[in-house]
């Protein structure tokens, strides 16, 4: 007979090395081999033993077992010698029949394994894999949400430790006064009362603190230059720092008439040689006069000077009594305190850098336009803008140009007046073309100051030309387009567009530049009052 190869038995709790299967035949195993001719069913526990056979003896010792598969055991050394079985090495069946089929699936999956013996280690490898991989993935992504919420507390950190300086500005400032280096009616309140309180930080730039703050019963914004800036920038340059930052001038032994002339010099170098700067003049010393003695100290005139210096202070100065310029509160040196603007920006809601980030351009401006107050409203706070650059247009001192004209730089208040956030891009023309005029360029983006004072570049001198190319007012209808647009009334919003568009597409260079500068002013004023004077928003 044939024999037909078979290893069965039931696998062992513990896995260890085998010999190769043994031979049985279909016939062996109807008989039933006992446990002294190799394997057979015991009578007494219905165990059949998977041992050695072919002429081998049951009873040989040291046999190893294997864990095969269910339902099977490789042979474990057998008993003692009288030939009792080991029933650790013996199948369950219910009679031949079940043996039989027993011995065909061990002996199918010994074969199956020996052919392929991978795939019985597969499936455990693969869970141990997707295990691994999966505590490997979300490890990775643990450790990457601390590293970057770590770098995103040190990024804030650092840029609050940087930008907001308040405290070592007024460390500086109340030094210089208490050494007599500077007056100023603001340096009382701030370093020995300390009723001038600096509270939230506003800061852009390190060298520019800013800080809302409280002074008695009112509120304002504190603005204070920490130190001059060292790099090539046209704000320096209409700014310069190294005077202010030293507080050395006037020196010790300047009269009065001499800080005067020197005041109408650096007027003249500014705004240009006006027929009023005698005037102009005038004002500055009086707000130099802190206690309003009629005399001006040494340290007051310090003050003054590095005042002066700033674009800021000297619109304040000069449109001064306007309402669309906040007052000047006070000053200590080179800090000032200017009337808090109750609404800003002038429209548009405040996110977090990384909300920001993650916003479309698109979605922005409607989020912006959203938050702005009614039609009506708009339109009163529109007009106030157009009135600010008729102010500054060929203005009583001189022309200044608005190199920033963006909703963060104006605010409004409780009536919807427009008021000046930031005037430090409101720089004076005769500065601005004289800065130009020798700036070198190579193409036309490099003559630019701010984010929308733009001239030319002359190709032939490689220099900057000193006409910008866009207008205060093209550039105010520019940021009011959209603002005013939106929830427009439908009888007037066809010629509010045409009129806008008109006004957006003036040029800085023509002949007529000026008659249609004040046509389209005058018109656009027109249409919206005549819109709103009827209602309680005018």
């Amino acid at each position: 007979m044939t024999p037909t190869e078979l290893v069965f038995g039931y696998p062992p709790e513990t896995e260890e090395e085998s010999t190769p299967g043994v031979r049985y035949t279909k016939e062996n195993l109807r008989q039933g081999y006992g446990p002294e001719r190799g394997l057979g069913e015991d009578a007494a526990t219905g165990w059949t033993c998977c041992g050695t056979h072919a002429g081998q003896d049951n009873r040989q010792a040291g046999t190893p077992h294997r864990h095969l598969a269910a339902g099977c055991w490789w042979c474990s050394e057998l008993g003692a010698a009288g030939g009792s079985p080991d029933h650790s090495c013996f199948s369950h069946g219910e009679g031949g029949h079940s043996s039989l089929v027993s011995a065909v699936r061990c002996g199918v999956s010994v074969m199956a394994r020996s052919l392929s013996p991978w795939l019985w280690l597969r499936k455990p490898i693969y869970i141990q894999a997707r295990f691994s991989y999966l505590h490997m993935k979300y490890l990775f992504f643990s450790w990457l949400a601390v590293f970057v919420g770590s770098w995103v507390v040190y990024v804030e950190y650092s840029s609050y430790t940087e930008l907001c300086r308040g405290h070592e500005c007024k460390n500086a400032i109340c030094d210089k006064f208490r050494k007599g280096v500077i007056d100023g009616t603001a340096c009382s309140s701030l370093c020995e009362k300390d009723t001038l309180y600096l509270g939230k930080c506003l800061s852009a730039k390190p060298s520019n603190q800013v800080y809302s703050g409280s002074w008695g019963d009112m509120e304002g914004i504190i603005k204070c230059h920490m130190e001059e800036v060292h790099h090539y920038d046209l704000a320096a340059e209409l700014e310069p720092r190294r005077e202010a930052a030293s507080f050395d001038r006037p020196t010790k032994g300047t009269s009065v008439e001499k800080f005067r002339e020197m005041v109408l010099s650096h007027l003249k170098a500014k705004v240009g040689d006006q027929a009023n700067l005698q005037d102009l003049a005038v004002l500055v010393l009086g707000v130099a006069d802190a206690n309003k003695d009629g005399q001006i100290s040494l340290a007051e005139a310090r003050s003054a000077w590095a005042l002066l210096q700033l674009n800021e202070f000297l619109l304040a100065v000069v449109l001064q009594g306007r309402e669309h310029t906040p007052r000047l509160l006070g000053f200590c040196g080179d800090l000032y305190v200017m009337e808090k603007v109750p609404y800003a920006p002038l429209y548009g809601i405040s996110l977090p850098w990384a909300v920001e980030l993650w916003i479309p351009a698109g979605l922005r401006r409607s989020m912006d336009q959203w938050a702005s107050p009614s039609w009506p409203r708009k339109a009163k706070i529109a007009i106030g803008l157009l009135e600010l650059v008729e102010d500054v247009f060929h203005g009583t001192f001189g022309s200044f140009l608005m190199c920033d004209v963006s909703a963060a730089g104006f605010g409004y208040t409780e009536r919807h007046d427009l008021k000046v956030v930031d005037a430090r891009r409101i720089v004076p023309e005769a500065a601005f073309q004289e800065v130009m005029r020798e700036r070198r360029c190579e193409v036309d983006s490099d003559c630019v100051y701010g984010a929308d004072c733009y001239t030319s570049c002359d190709l032939t001198k490689h220099r900057c030309t000193t006409e910008v190319t866009r207008p205060n007012l093209a550039k105010a209808c520019g940021a009011l387009k959209d603002y005013l647009l939106r929830g427009a009334p439908s009888d007037i919003k066809e010629e509010l567009e045409k009129q806008l568009y008109a006004c957006i597409a003036l040029k800085g260079a023509t002949e007529q530049m000026e008659m249609e500068h004040s046509l389209i002013l005058n018109n656009l004023k027109t249409l919206l009052w005549k819109k709103i004077s009827h209602t309680k928003d005018s």
